[in-house]
Order: structure tokens, then C-alpha cells, then sequence
């Protein structure tokens, strides 16, 4: 009797290590989860802050529409002919 109860103490004792090791495991996954989630929120706040503006598309558009009608002016008033208009044209629109 005494080698039964000896064996069923030692069965509960190793089921409690392994429950115990398996709830140390979880718990160090459940961290290493957590600090993983961490690194990436400030890997993507980094790169968030570090992305370039989106363009100034208005401005761009606007001042390539003062160059064209500066163009036209100096082609009006004779100082391109039509082959350095046109050659000036294409160059700002390329």
C-alpha cells in the first residue's frame, strides 16, 4: 500500500511541475508577444515620422502654368520663335 501511495504523491508532484512549467511557458509567450507588439508600433511610428510629405501637387501645377504662360509671353512678344517655344515647352513638361 505504501508503494501505491508513494507513486500516486509522485505522479500528483510531476502533473504540478509540468502544469506549473507549462503556465511559466505561456507567460513568457503572452510577454515576448506583448514586447514584439511594442517594437513594431514604434518601428512604425519611426517610419511613419520619417516618410516623406505627399507631394505639393497645386503648387507644382500652378507654377508650371506661370512658366508656360511666361513662355507664351516671350513667344507673343518675340523674343523665342516658335521652335524655342515649342523646344522650352517641352522641356518643362517632360
Amino acid at each position: 500500500m505504501v508503494a501505491g501511495t508513494a507513486s500516486a504523491v509522485g505522479g500528483a508532484m510531476s502533473r504540478h511541475q509540468q502544469e506549473r512549467a507549462q503556465g511559466e511557458y505561456e507567460q513568457q509567450q503572452y510577454a515576448a508577444a506583448q514586447q514584439q507588439a511594442q517594437v513594431d508600433a514604434a518601428a512604425k511610428n519611426a517610419a511613419a515620422q520619417y516618410s516623406s510629405p505627399p507631394p505639393a501637387a497645386p503648387a507644382a501645377a500652378d507654377d508650371l502654368i506661370a512658366k508656360l504662360q511666361q513662355l507664351a509671353s516671350l513667344k507673343d512678344s518675340g523674343v523665342l520663335s516658335d521652335a524655342e517655344f515649342a523646344a522650352a515647352k517641352q522641356k518643362l513638361l517632360s
